[in-house]
C-alpha cells in the first residue's frame, strides 16, 4: 500500500526513524513489525532517494506476501483490520519521527500583513467555509487558499491537505510543477495556475516570492 503522500506534509527525521527501529541500506529505509499477534508482519518501506513509503503485509509461517491487503477492492472484517493496523502503526511513526509543520497560519498572515488582502469566502452560503480567496485591489483573486484531498493532486488518499492556488508565467510552470509541494493547478486553469500545499516540505520563502508574482500578474490584468 502507498503512503507516500505522507512525503508532501512531513519531512523524515533518519536518525528518529533509526531510533524506533527502521534500518538503513542505502538510501532506503525498512521497519518490519509484527501484526495479529505475530501471524502477520508488516514490512515500511521508505525509499528516501524515489521519495516513496510504502507497507506491504506478509504471513509470518510462509512470509509470503498477503496479496489482499494490496487490493482496492478486497474488502471484509479480516483485511480491514489489517489496514487498521498498518495505517494506526504509519501514523505512530509519523508523529514520532516526521517534522509535519503547518504553514496555513504563517502563509495567512504574509497574505495579510505584507500583501494587504485581507480574504474573503465567496463560497460560504454554499457551505465551503474552509476556501478564502484573496484579491488585488482590482478585486481580481491572485491567491485561493483552500482544503483538499491528496486524491485531487493523484495521490491514493482521502486525507485532507491546506494549499492554494497561485497564478504563474506559463512559460515557467513546468518547470516549477515538482509533484511533490508545487503542482499542475487543481480545478482551476492548468496553463496559468498551480497548486502549492502549505506543508513542512514547501519552502516557505518560495511561496511567498511565487505569491508576490502571482500578484504583480493579476494587478496589472485589465
Amino acid at each position: 500500500m502507498d503512503f507516500s503522500h505522507i512525503l508532501n506534509t512531513s519531512l523524515p527525521q533518519k536518525d528518529k526513524l533509526i531510533a524506533y527501529g527502521f534500518t538503513q541500506k542505502q538510501d532506503t529505509l525498512v521497519l518490519q513489525s509484527p501484526l495479529q499477534e505475530n501471524d502477520f508482519y508488516t514490512l515500511i518501506t521508505l525509499d528516501i532517494k524515489n521519495q516513496k513509503l510504502t507497507a506491504q503485509v506478509y504471513e509470518t509461517s510462509t512470509k509470503e506476501k498477503y496479496i489482499l491487503f494490496d487490493v482496492p477492492s478486497a474488502h471484509g472484517a479480516f483485511v480491514g483490520k489489517l489496514r487498521e493496523e498498518v495505517q494506526t502503526l504509519i501514523e505512530k511513526i509519523r508523529a514520532t519521527s516526521f517534522t509535519s509543520t503547518d504553514l496555513y497560519p504563517a502563509y495567512i498572515n504574509f497574505l495579510k500583513t505584507k500583501l494587504n488582502a485581507p480574504g474573503d469566502t465567496p463560497w460560504s452560503d454554499d457551505g465551503d467555509t474552509t476556501s478564502t480567496v484573496f484579491r488585488c485591489p482590482n478585486q481580481k483573486w491572485f491567491a485561493l487558499v483552500m482544503k483538499i484531498k491528496f486524491k485531487n493532486l493523484g495521490f491514493a488518499s482521502e486525507e485532507g491537505v491546506w494549499a492554494v492556488n497561485l497564478k504563474a508565467d506559463p512559460e515557467k510552470i513546468s518547470q516549477l510543477v515538482d509533484h511533490k509541494s508545487i503542482f499542475p493547478a487543481y480545478h482551476m486553469n492548468k496553463k496559468y495556475w498551480i497548486t502549492i500545499l502549505l506543508t513542512a516540505v514547501t519552502d516557505f520563502e518560495k511561496l511567498c516570492a511565487l505569491t508576490r508574482q502571482s500578484y504583480a500578474l493579476v494587478e496589472k490584468k485589465k
